[in-house]
């Protein structure tokens, strides 16, 4: 298969699946409250510990996923991710109760690996100095899940708490059967590597990749830490605009719209055209700049166009995460993809298992009758912080490659006379 048209299949199998992904922010607190009979800020803490059941399974499973990936290849890891996911958008859609949702964030949890082999499949295709672009390109689907899948949420939130989850819930079973039918396998069968169960965990995968490169865990410890600063906007951004600026979902749903187009033009056009001229390292550093002011903007806010304005300056982060990954990449070999993507994963879910309930219980500290200080938007300046120290451990494995790895890529000489 062609390597563009490849590469095309997994942006689309990506996009929809974050289609169903915005469909259901808009509407989740809405749902939380309306089966717990609780208000936002409880609702907040119940969503935290949701989130932190989910990333607990992709701790145990992602790895397990990824050094399956190696051994039997992307497609069928792909294919699994997405039809678990679509079972748990439908057990949401029709839950009675609390517990309900519990049951199907665990099962989406154990298979939820849809990112790690999207990335590995990436990898797979794309020559190592390309890898940020294209990475870049996973993160341009997502953002134009983020641009229709929250509005389409908001509207389709008015007929009924539950209706995006079951919308949602169709999109993913329509995804599965796009890649049953059109996605073929990028892990040709000489690449792959034996199933080793004793390597089916984060920590000893990592240490196997070391042998590969002294920089992988300083990468994936950036890269995890990096999402435990980014976790704050899935975890609270809803509670927040509700607390902070009495959005409804109709406006959450515009406001994350706009969070959507901003990080498609910097993932999608913005890497392509400026990552050649800075280079990684200026990248990260720009992307986590942006991510700390944007924080601020957010606590300072007092009308919609600044809150537009830090949802604008924030898409900038959409630097960091492919920055990071396309150099990591690097310095791995090409059987060792999927254990490295699944090992990033499962190091990333223990943010995804720490931040929700720490930002959820931050956010009820500062908001609400019971609060210390009405500062709703203090899990947002929290969340910068994190970010800045993902910064400093990102440099130190940076330090650790030769300068011209990370370096802007030299502009081409100008043609000679004909």
């Amino acid at each position: 298969m062609p390597h563009r048209a490849s590469i095309g299949i997994v942006f689309a199998i990506v996009l929809i699946d974050m289609l169903g992904f915005g469909i259901v922010m808009p509407v989740l607190p809405g749902l939380i409250m309306h089966l717990g009979h609780v208000p936002v800020d409880s609702a907040a803490v119940y969503a935290g510990w949701l989130g932190a059941g989910y990333a607990a399974m992709q701790f145990i499973f992602a790895p397990v996923i990824g050094n399956l990936s190696d051994r039997f290849g992307r497609r069928p890891v792909l294919l699994a991710s997405i039809l678990a996911m679509g079972i748990d958008y439908a057990i949401m859609g029709i839950a009675p109760a609390l517990w309900w949702l519990v049951i199907g964030r665990l099962i989406a949890g154990m298979t939820g690996a849809s990112w790690s082999a999207a990335y590995a499949y990436i990898a797979d295709i794309t020559p190592p100095e390309k890898r940020a672009q294209s990475f870049g390109l996973m993160g341009m689907a997502f953002g134009f899940g983020f641009i229709f899948g929250p509005a389409l949420g908001g509207l389709l939130g008015t007929i009924g708490p539950q209706v995006p989850f079951l919308a949602a819930a169709g999109l993913a079973l329509a995804n599965f059967a796009l890649g049953l039918v059109v996605l073929r396998e990028s892990l040709p069968p000489d690449k792959r590597r034996p199933f080793q169960m004793a390597r089916a965990n984060a920590f000893a995968s990592l240490r196997a990749l070391r042998g590969q490169s002294s920089t992988v865990l300083w990468f994936v410890a950036a890269l995890g830490v990096w999402q435990l600063a980014h976790t704050v906007y899935p975890a609270i951004w809803a509670y927040f605009a509700i607390a902070a600026y009495g959005f409804d979902e109709k406006q959450i749903g515009l406001a994350l719209a706009v969070v959507g187009i901003s990080s498609a033009l910097v993932q999608g056009l913005g890497l392509r055209l400026f990552l050649p001229r800075l280079g990684e390292r200026r990248a990260v550093l720009i992307g986590v700049a942006a991510f700390a002011v944007s924080a601020v903007l957010y606590a300072v806010a007092r009308s919609v166009p600044m809150i537009y304005l830090a949802i604008v300056v924030g898409g900038l982060q959409g630097f960091i995460q492919p920055s990071i990954q396309a150099l990591n990449s690097r310095a791995v070999d090409a059987s060792s993809q999927g254990e490295l993507q699944g090992a990033t994963q499962s190091i990333g879910s223990i943010a995804q298992i720490i931040g929700p309930p720490l930002y959820a219980g931050v956010f009820a500290k500062f908001s609400g009758p019971t609060a210390l200080v009405h500062l709703p938007a203090m899990p947002l300046l929290v969340a910068a912080g994190f970010g800045l120290a993902a910064l400093a451990l990102f440099l130190r494995g940076a330090a650790l490659l030769p300068r011209a790895a990370t370096a802007p890529s030299p502009e081409p000489a100008p043609a000679g006379p004909s």
